[in-house]
């Protein structure tokens, strides 16, 4: 595989990928419910010469290669925006209430221009590429609900890479980031804490039990588990982001809910989290005569990185785009020269994929502030560069050849 050809290859399909992506940003939809996403994905790969299955509640998969023995590398592409209304000042603005404010229909966009890629050159892939459209990244369900429904299985997969594009980032756009071995994205925690009082008029308190008397001793009590319960390696966040309580400043309530999120870098940290979360709102209830309850919602592992493939995945970037575009998470905290680790605090549900399989996360540059991409994602007026869109798709369909080569 001649990685400059596959780039100028890749650069000749660059109108019709902004013409795609341009689409799917305008047609913005969120979670499961990708109707015109999954159509469009599923229309465009059938072009190509694919046969698209379905996989799980809305996930997409194809294959390509097979046509030599070999191992399995699987590619992933997040299609789900977010429920927020776009701000940004491009001619493509999404106007039903969605926006991909997160960059994953640049992802899917490139794993468009990576299935004709390796439609072109499958007779010469040492093994099989399997390219997986993923729902609900947001959510974090829809890899989980695909590694349900068998998207590891029938080829089994070897291994597992995936690409995030990062707004507001000081690089030149194209520029790819290489995760070292290791953690790279913590593991999160939705949760809801419900709490059972007693109501009654507001001056007669002793008739009842005061249920926001008891959140507010909860929240106090949930800060300790950090303060005084974890090393200072242990790096985990608890946040209460929501509560909920009473219609009337002169009535004490029955019921107050609270919400919020968890974020740990270790799996071990993560449990006893939230092992010490049951143990605290159930004791602090009890004390002040009421009762309390921890409901854990949706969420996912941390993400793991190979520390073979990230070495090896490095090298071929480094083929595929030379050493001013090409990093590996290492390289950059040598140059930060503050000593601090570049994890990404956002959490990613391709963690799940990372607890099955080896597997690597690449982040893309896609946008310099100083070139108007200031805005960072999940912000209504974040932007990113059109332009990494074909060299994104070299990036998938370089790294799988290369690593399916080099391991037959």
């Amino acid at each position: 595989m001649n990685s400059e050809e596959l780039m100028k290859e890749a650069l000749a399909y660059e109108q019709d990928l902004t013409e795609k992506r341009h689409y799917l940003h305008r047609h913005a939809e969120v979670g499961f419910d990708l109707k015109d996403t999954v159509a469009f994905v599923k229309k465009e790969l059938a072009a190509m010469g694919y046969e698209p299955q379905d996989c799980g509640k809305a996930g997409v998969v194809v294959t390509a290669g097979g046509k030599k023995p070999g191992r399995v590398f699987l590619i992933r592409g997040d299609m789900d925006a977010l429920p927020m209304k776009e701000q940004a000042d491009v001619d493509f603005a999404c106007d039903n209430g969605n926006m991909h404010a997160c960059g994953h229909d640049m992802h899917a966009t490139m794993l468009l221009g990576a299935a004709r890629l390796l439609k072109n050159h499958e007779d010469e892939i040492e093994g099989t590429v399997k390219m997986m459209f993923q729902p609900a990244e947001e959510i974090f369900a829809g890899s989980h609900d695909m590694i349900e429904a068998g998207v590891l299985k029938n080829p089994d997969v070897d291994a597992a890479m995936m690409i995030h594009v990062m707004a507001g980032m000081p690089f030149p756009a194209g520029s790819v980031i290489v995760s070292s071995g290791g953690v790279s994205a913590p593991g999160a925690d939705f949760f809801e804490i419900h709490i059972q009082g007693k109501g009654c008029h507001g001056s007669m308190p002793n008739n009842g039990v005061d249920p926001i008397t008891v959140a507010a001793h909860i929240i106090t009590g949930l800060q300790e588990i950090h303060a005084r319960e974890l090393a200072l390696t242990d790096e985990a966040v608890l946040t209460v982001g929501t509560i909920h309580a009473g219609q009337a400043p002169n009535v004490i309530p029955d019921t107050v809910t609270m919400a919020g999120t968890i974020r740990t870098y270790d799996e071990e940290v993560r449990a006893y989290i939230k092992k010490r979360m049951s143990e605290i709102c159930s004791g602090v209830a009890s004390t002040f005569r009421a009762e309390a309850n921890v409901e854990f919602k949706k969420g996912c592992p941390v993400l793991d990185n190979n520390g073979d493939l990230s070495r090896e995945v490095a090298a071929y970037m480094k083929e595929l785009l030379g050493p001013t575009k090409a990093f590996t998470q290492d390289q950059i905290l040598a140059m930060s020269g503050d000593g601090k680790a570049p994890k990404s605090a956002g959490s990613e549900d391709f963690a799940y994929v990372s607890q099955e399989v080896p597997s690597i996360m690449l982040a893309l540059a896609a946008g310099e502030p100083s070139k108007g991409y200031a805005y960072p994602q999940h912000h209504p007026m974040v932007k990113f560069d059109d332009s990494v869109l074909a060299p994104g798709s070299a990036v998938y369909a370089y790294a799988a050849m290369r690593w399916l080569e080099d391991h037959r």
